[in-house]
């Protein structure tokens, strides 16, 4: 099986978006982030990225299927949600590069395709001037009823890439969860590294 990574920016990455809202959809109901995602949801999510002009798509491709997608965009675009959470960093918004999600279907997985999507994105960042990188992830309580005992964090991944999480640094995002009746607040903590 021969994975086509791409880069996608302008025109082809809003193109990609309705295949990258299935994506979203269909990985992230999974734990830790047990997203109940929607069309509706997906659409006003994804527009940052439609209307940002330094976003980038990295889309990993089986026969022209995307089956994996990873996004970012400058910081800065992404403010009134995570702005907040970098107030008391002494790092500005604008030398902030945010990797937003990195979504690949399971037998996908383990193929190095993680590291590309990172490597693409550090790399855009760069490109803009940016002299950090940063994600944020869903912090849940390990007792957790829908915590899964099988469930291996990827934070020993994320380390070797150089990130750490930055103290303080956490951002509350609303969504629905699996079984919930709407969308509810999710403590966001952010790991960053500088490039």
């Amino acid at each position: 099986m021969t994975i086509e990574v791409l880069t996608l920016t302008g025109d082809a990455l809003e193109a990609a978006l309705d295949a990258v809202a299935r994506l979203r959809i269909a990985v992230f109901r999974e734990w830790p982030y047990l997203y109940d995602g929607d069309p509706v949801y997906e659409r006003r999510y994804l527009r940052t990225y439609r209307d940002s002009a330094g976003a980038i798509l990295v889309g990993a491709f089986d026969d022209g299927r995307l089956v994996g997608a990873s996004t970012g965009t400058p910081m800065e675009d992404h403010g009134d949600e995570f702005g907040a959470a970098f107030a008391a960093s002494g790092i500005a918004l604008s030398d902030i590069f945010y990797c937003a999600e990195s979504v690949l279907l399971p037998e996908y997985r383990g193929r190095g395709l993680g590291h590309a999507f990172f490597d693409t994105r550090e790399a855009h960042a760069r490109k803009l001037g940016r002299t950090h990188s940063a994600f944020c992830r869903v912090v849940r309580p390990a007792e957790h009823p829908l915590h899964p005992a099988s469930y291996r964090p990827l934070d020993g991944f994320w380390k070797k890439r150089g990130y750490a999480p930055l103290e303080g640094a956490v951002a509350q995002y609303s969504w629905k969860d699996v079984g919930e009746a709407g969308e509810t607040p999710k403590p966001m903590q952010f790991w960053i590294r500088k490039l």
